[in-house]
């Protein structure tokens, strides 16, 4: 497969969680996680997150560099009043892997798999940095189809969210990968005050 290098952010919570047990993802870590979560996003190509990732943060994917705004869903239905249509930034890419999505205005529809999207983005739009921010479920694809090089996180030792179904960095626990994903740790960064620890690895 030839596609753009991709790279993941994501926080942790004590026990392993990106969410709590209500869902929340975002807005509990420390402001220098949130610096660190922009000067990620400006080293991007192109940004990528799943449709329930978007909703639920109510995202808007924007840079200073006006990277490409990708979002994925299985049923293709987006919603047009969602803030992500009505903010400038790069252009709007939208893929269905399942049905085509509903045409939006100052969109660009996709239908097919994941490893064909990313292919295009890199050989069509010439994306060499592909830069994802959840969810769970959108983690778990890219890590099936072997098609993570990098991985951002941020540990939270200040917080344990619990919850049987409460998901980690790969989904709620299930079935296994079909064979292990092998890292290299390249930073380690302890912030003794906020509780927290940056961590970065790179595919060995």
């Amino acid at each position: 497969m030839v596609r753009p290098h991709l790279s993941l952010n994501f926080a942790l919570s004590a026990d392993g969680r990106i969410t709590s047990i209500a869902g929340i993802s975002s807005g509990w870590t420390s402001e220098a996680d949130q610096e660190r979560f922009h000067r990620l996003r400006v080293e991007a190509d192109a940004l990528l997150v799943g449709r329930g990732t978007l909703e639920a943060d109510r995202m808007t994917l924007t840079a200073p560099q006006n990277p490409l705004r990708c979002v994925i869903s299985r049923t293709g239905k987006f919603d047009p009043s969602h803030p992500l249509f009505h903010t400038p930034g790069g252009p709007i890419h939208l893929l269905g892997t399942e049905h085509a999505p509903r045409k939006i205005k100052d969109t660009v529809g996709h239908h097919s798999t994941l490893a064909q999207f990313l292919e295009r983005l890199h050989q069509d739009f010439g994306v060499e940095r592909l830069h994802c921010e959840g969810g769970a479920s959108l983690v778990r694809e890219l890590a099936e189809i072997d098609a993570i090089d990098e991985i951002h996180l941020t540990w939270a030792g200040h917080t344990l969210f619990g919850g049987r179904d409460a998901p980690g960095l790969t989904g709620p626990p299930g079935d296994f990968l079909a064979s292990s994903r092998h890292y290299q740790l390249t930073h380690f960064e302890s912030l003794t005050e906020s509780g927290e620890c940056f961590l970065s690895y790179r595919r060995a």
